[in-house]
């Protein structure tokens, strides 16, 4: 039975006007062709890189944004399936603002007390972290953020796929511990029909054991999932998280 749940006014992010459609195909990662419901045939961009395993059957109802840009090759962007226990946002960028967002409301008990709250920051080697919190006084911490829509049996997982930059970020966080940061790990699961969240070692098990070593190391792991509608996603509620301490 599909969840529902009820959205908080003025928290989280609306969407834009969304398109239904009928979702025909997901391929070349990026690409998905939908029938909208005049019988028009559109390749949408998609804008995730996984697997997308539980959420891209063909046939399920899909809702796409629609941007009049000339630059744009694609119009259409794919936003949320309706898969048979939830909603599912599919878009990679709606965590980070909606992680982000949700910080600044106060809405992440375990990351309150920051006074700003800065994206995308730069912290060697060519790599960056998606967020950097600050206060006047105390360490700072640094937020990756990672998208989640691979839910089996209740439980979240991630990766869907092998993340060569996932297993980085794990190390950048590792090295800023060391050098008297805060860390975290944020995974975002855009679904409501998970219980738990777990790292997917069936699916890359080498993700596994560096989350492992992060958390040994210090780097806190925080998995919350989200309340979503047509109209707009707000961070939920934290998901228990179990990690056993193979590695």
């Amino acid at each position: 039975m599909k969840k529902t749940r009820k959205i908080q006014k003025k928290q989280g992010i609306d969407w834009p006007k969304l398109i239904p459609g009928t979702l025909v195909k997901r391929y070349k990662r990026f690409l998905a062709d939908v029938k909208l419901e005049d019988g028009q045939l559109v390749t949408a961009h998609c804008p995730n890189s996984g697997r997308m395993k539980a959420c891209s059957e063909p046939g399920r109802p899909v809702y796409l944004s629609f941007h009049d840009n000339p630059n744009r090759k694609l119009r259409y962007t794919w936003e949320i399936i309706d898969m048979p226990d939830s909603l599912v946002g599919v878009n990679t960028m709606i965590p980070n603002k909606l992680v982000k967002k949700s910080i600044e409301d106060g809405l992440v008990d375990e990351l309150k007390g920051y006074e700003r709250v800065i994206p995308e920051v730069k912290v060697g080697n060519g790599s960056r972290l998606d967020l950097l919190l600050e206060k006047t006084v105390g360490k700072k911490c640094f937020v990756e953020v990672k998208n989640c829509t691979l839910v089996e049996e209740g439980v979240a997982c991630f990766p869907d796929a092998v993340t060569a930059r996932g297993r980085k970020h794990l190390l950048e966080l590792r090295r800023l511990v060391a050098e008297g940061n805060r860390c975290a790990m944020f995974f975002l699961v855009q679904r409501m029909d998970a219980e738990e969240f777990r790292p997917a070692d069936h699916i890359y098990p080498l993700y596994g054991v560096e989350l492992r070593r992060a958390r040994m190391s210090g780097v806190e792991i925080l998995a919350y999932d989200v309340t979503i509608d047509l109209s707009r996603i707000v961070l939920n509620e934290r998901l228990p998280t179990v990690i056993d301490e193979r590695l």
